[in-house]
């Protein structure tokens, strides 16, 4: 459960809440630019891991051990994270982009191999707890870093002071963007430190192929694999291509969901910060009451609740603008009070992030637990690799179709309204797949 822990700041401070929305909104000059390339980055990403994450999943079942697969692509992370602090206002943007790409395989190949674990270590009865603590350890590891951030290094360009009324820490400028650059270092020691109890503590498969032969062996399994899921597997497969299909959603809303913000509202890394901590406290308790709903009623009861508030998540927020929301069919006024989320259009927005935040945990780590229980532990690397791939075979539809979308119309909101086709077509195949998904059809 400790690799979530470590593992998701990365995710909620560099790619959504901080680092993301300073790309967006204060290393350019053009927001709406700066998010379609941040999109295209994560477009990317995406591709590559839908490559190589089976491969890397059935040569895991081959050569047993998963922990130095899980070293060496963490230091991969740790030194492209390290490397975000160069980013300053002004530099190539090639930089903060290949940083970013790096650091997103390297982060999500973990994953795989962390993932497959899971069915040898944890009784089925269990997995969906285990999961749903583990995803909600995650976030409030991800919050803690937020409000280190909020609290100590991130200062409002005006005054200069932190939420805390502090000056930032080691002397960072907010005004050179110092105060968002510092998260990669920060997350990079984060997850250095508190991954190492799982290196340390959890005992790993034993030994198997040697690399050469685990590879070799690994894509003629792939393959034998995919040839299984259409002949006898069937089940396990449409349960794959409905999470595919969500999860592009949720990766799209990861990604996109705080730059969308900040260009929409030119919210500065303060008030992003806020808004991933309320995000976050909510996710914890989200994770918690979804990990007692899992065990009574099982994974698929928890990913349809889940999706249906995202749904409604999703269309509150490209239903908001400064002065209106659901569409126009409530007023907001567009005065500003003062203070942080001033205007009542941002506190609409906080609303409906409530929701994501008590859907977003859950989505994932009820699907994770969906496979757990379909799949047979020999064969669970393989399989969390597939997973894998259809996490992200399609994710850069998602931030493609947004990318299209806000270059054609020059309206982000029209970009992001393109998540929602996702997570309904997720869900309306999701309805009618069985659970689990172990049937071995003939």
């Amino acid at each position: 459960m400790l690799f979530d822990w470590a593992a998701q700041p990365f995710f909620t401070v560099v790619t959504t809440f901080v680092f993301g929305p300073y790309f967006v909104a204060r290393l350019t000059t053009d927001p709406v630019s700066a998010q379609a390339m941040w999109s295209n980055m994560a477009t990317i990403s995406s591709i590559l891991v839908a490559i190589f994450s089976p491969i890397l999943g059935s040569i895991a079942d081959q050569s047993g051990a998963r922990k130095p697969w899980i070293a060496f692509f963490a230091a991969i992370k740790i030194l492209s994270l390290s490397m975000l602090w160069f980013a300053a206002p002004g530099s190539p943007l090639i930089w903060p982009v290949t940083c970013m790409v790096l650091a997103s395989l390297a982060a999500e190949f973990s994953i795989v191999f962390n993932d497959s674990m899971m069915s040898r270590l944890v009784p089925e009865k269990d997995v969906g707890r285990i999961s749903n603590t583990a995803w909600g350890l995650g976030y409030l590891g991800g919050m803690i870093v937020l409000i280190i951030v909020v609290g100590f290094l991130a200062g409002d360009p005006k005054t200069g002071k932190t939420l805390l009324g502090l000056s930032p820490l080691f002397g960072l400028d907010p005004t050179t963007g110092e105060d968002a650059r510092i998260t990669g270092p920060l997350a990079a020691v984060w997850y250095l430190v508190f991954i190492l109890p799982m290196f340390i503590f959890t005992p790993d498969s034993p030994r198997g192929k040697p690399i050469p032969k685990a590879v070799k062996a690994g894509l003629v399994e792939l393959r034998a694999t995919i040839a299984e899921l259409f002949s006898h597997r069937r089940t396990v497969l449409r349960f794959l291509v409905a999470r595919m299909l969500y999860q592009d959603g949720v990766t799209g809303l990861l990604i996109l969901g705080g730059a969308y913000a900040a260009g929409l509202f030119g919210w500065a890394t303060l008030e992003i910060g806020l808004f991933g901590i309320l995000i976050n406290v909510v996710a914890i308790f989200g994770c918690l009451l979804a990990s007692r709903i899992d065990r009574i009623m099982g994974s698929k009861v928890v990913v349809i609740l889940s999706l249906i508030l995202l749904i409604c998540a999703g269309t509150g927020i490209i239903s908001t603008g400064r002065d209106s929301t659901l569409f126009g069919l409530i007023l907001l006024p567009a005065n500003d009070a003062g203070g942080l989320f001033a205007t009542s259009a941002e506190k609409a927005y906080l609303f409906f992030g409530v929701l994501i935040g008590a859907a977003f945990g859950p989505v994932q780590a009820s699907s994770r637990s969906y496979l757990a229980r379909s799949v047979e532990v020999e064969e669970a690397g393989r399989y969390f690799g597939i997973y894998a791939l259809s996490g992200r075979a399609t994710s850069f539809l998602a931030t493609l179709s947004f990318s299209i979308v806000t270059y054609a119309s020059g309206s982000p909101r029209l970009g992001m309204s393109t998540l929602i086709v996702f997570f309904t077509a997720g869900l309306l195949l999701l309805i009618s797949t069985p659970y689990p998904a172990r049937e071995r059809e003939r």
